[in-house]
């Protein structure tokens, strides 16, 4: 407490005494250094050794192609909507099943693109992804 000599006019003290706040503040800390040790719930069990590696069934990828004309290629080979519908089925069968990249010239009507995703998503093929050519790479 400051000691200030005696006038008329009392002044309001405008400073926080921060001692308080130091304590509690040094309190929380001793407390925590105590408790973290404590968090650590860890059990030591003696695990057997075995030489294997995981196994790793990554789904394999169609590449469904189609053109500006409306022709499919499976894979690199022309196909008919019927046959594409077929193809598909027995994709999904497959365990895990396969992805289906498509991929579709930039003038091919979105009428095409909607009735293959459509069928591929009715057919059981849920993973279907679009492959495009970025802006910097060369024309084939």
């Amino acid at each position: 407490m400051a000691f200030h000599p005696q006038n008329s006019q009392r002044s309001v003290m405008a400073e926080i005494n921060m001692i308080p706040f130091i304590d509690v503040m040094l309190v929380l800390l001793i407390i925590f250094i105590i408790a973290a040790p404590l968090l650590t719930h860890a059990v030591k069990v003696d695990l057997p050794r075995a030489d294997s590696v995981p196994a790793s069934m990554k789904p394999d990828t169609i590449q469904l192609g189609i053109k500006a004309d409306g022709v499919l290629l499976w894979n690199g080979e022309a196909i008919t909507e019927t046959e594409m519908a077929a193809r598909m089925r027995t994709a999904a069968a497959l365990t895990p099943p396969p992805e289906l990249h498509i991929q579709a010239d930039a003038a091919t009507p979105y009428e095409a693109l909607a009735r293959v995703m459509a069928s591929a998503s009715r057919l059981g093929l849920e993973k279907i992804g679009f492959v495009s050519r970025p802006e910097n790479a060369a024309q084939p």
